[in-house]
């Protein structure tokens, strides 16, 4: 089942038309409305006239967050701020916030794409979405919220936090799907557990888990712990929230909501447009947006893209699972390392949590990495021996993923921090300066 089949599985060629259309109607309304855009547009000397064919995209500027900081809070909206319904923003806790503001149609967009991405991850409106993203500024909450609105299921706005509260709705209510980030259901899937629970006693079917980087092997992990189908949801606040892609139920890539937002990868040191199935820097144009029109909004995320129909049917491009940011990779004695990385040749040793913290630090001249790793009680309690000889054995798998020797440290299960949002998994103390 396709939630909407018309826009989800039209022809390349159709879709592009489509895509060329609304492109030209962005441009033109971020143009005319938005005086940031008329500025950078008319320094870079391009206009609405120059973009004729999607190739022409690339003439125009990038929109990064520094940018929409600048604009803080409202320099942005492209509508009188009597048409503006709601309004998210970001933490802001590395600067000044991003704000993001909606019409009501930009709302009924949201609530499509959300849709959407439930439907991908098998539910309909006989489920109960159990949404424990974060409501409030953070668009996670109500961004699901929305989305299962629209396909009539039947939500529970718990929010985050209260752990033992989740269990009991979850237990009570049965549950069928469940959102959140996937360090969020680890700590779930531990507490379940901790409580005697068995899955069997649960309704849960499927997972829909975003706002943070996992890999495959914290899929397979969840999956197993927790009885569902874990898949992949994708977004930004500086878009419109989750729902920019999902995974389905093929699990290969997930599928951009493409009749709303526009992708592009671009190599992120030369600026340059990458051919398709190439990696690099996600560029993405919100193609429908009313009240806050984005323009070749720079991500930071890296990732890749796939135009073949997918073996569910939708013809959507699809983004393969994020890598890393260019934001949150780590320079270490001159090799790129992805927190991702180390996450996956943890994984593949039995034994261990998939709970970990990287701590990078100079002592004197040469950087050294410390990854401290929770062990299972079992393990933790082995002889001295037992448990050097296991963190040797992480500190090769280490090795072999990354190319760089590190420090590994087992420590007590439950010992590192647990988080309701998002996981802190690196801890650089290195002073520039």
């Amino acid at each position: 089942m396709v939630w909407n089949e018309k826009a989800e599985c039209m022809s390349r060629e159709e879709k592009e038309k489509l895509q060329i259309k609304l492109l030209k109607e962005a441009i033109e309304k971020a143009y005319n409305n938005v005086p940031f855009y008329k500025k950078r547009f008319d320094e870079a000397g391009v206009g609405p006239e120059d973009l004729q064919s999607l190739e022409d995209i690339e003439k125009f500027p990038f929109t990064t967050k520094a940018d929409l900081r600048e604009t803080y809070p409202f320099g942005m909206f492209a509508v009188p701020e009597d048409e503006i319904v709601e309004i998210h923003s970001t933490s802001g806790t590395t600067g000044k916030p991003t704000v993001s503001g909606y019409t009501k149609k930009d709302l009924d967009i949201w609530a499509e794409v959300t849709a959407r991405a439930i439907d991908m991850a098998g539910g309909t409106k006989k489920d109960r979405i159990q949404n424990c993203y974060g409501y409030g500024l953070f668009t996670g909450g109500l961004g699901i919220h929305h989305g299962g609105y629209k396909l009539g299921a039947t939500v529970i706005p718990i929010s985050a936090g209260n752990t033992k509260r989740q269990i009991e709705i979850m237990k009570d209510f049965q549950s069928t799907i469940l959102t959140c980030t996937p360090s969020y259901a680890l700590y779930l899937a531990e507490s379940i557990e901790k409580e005697g629970i068995s899955i069997e006693e649960l309704g849960l079917k499927s997972g829909i888990f975003g706002a943070e980087m996992w890999t495959e092997e914290m899929r397979d992990e969840l999956e197993n712990r927790l009885g569902i189908t874990a898949v992949n949801i994708y977004g930004l606040t500086e878009l419109m929230g989750p729902g920019v892609a999902n995974e389905c139920m093929v699990k290969k890539g997930l599928h951009i909501a493409d009749d709303h937002f526009y992708p592009e990868i671009i190599d992120s040191k030369t600026k340059e447009t990458l051919p398709e199935g190439e990696k690099g820097e996600l560029v993405l144009t919100t193609l429908t947006r009313e009240g806050m029109p984005v323009i070749r909004f720079r991500t930071k995320d890296i990732t890749s893209l796939n135009y073949d129909k997918c073996d569910c049917g939708r013809t959507t491009v699809r983004m393969s699972r994020i890598t890393g940011r260019t934001d949150d990779m780590l320079k270490v004695r001159g090799v790129i390392v992805f927190p991702s990385q180390i996450e996956r040749a943890i994984l593949k040793i039995e034994g261990l949590t998939p709970n970990y913290q990287i701590i990078v630090t100079r002592p004197e001249y040469l950087d050294e990495i410390e990854v401290q790793v929770e062990a299972t009680p079992s393990l933790f309690s082995d002889e001295m021996k037992e448990m050097e000889a296991i963190e040797r054995k992480i500190a090769n798998k280490i090795h072999k993923e990354i190319g760089l020797r590190v420090n590994v440290s087992l420590v007590e299960s439950e010992s590192l921090p647990r988080s309701e949002g998002k996981a802190v998994r690196v801890i650089d103390k290195r002073n520039f300066d």
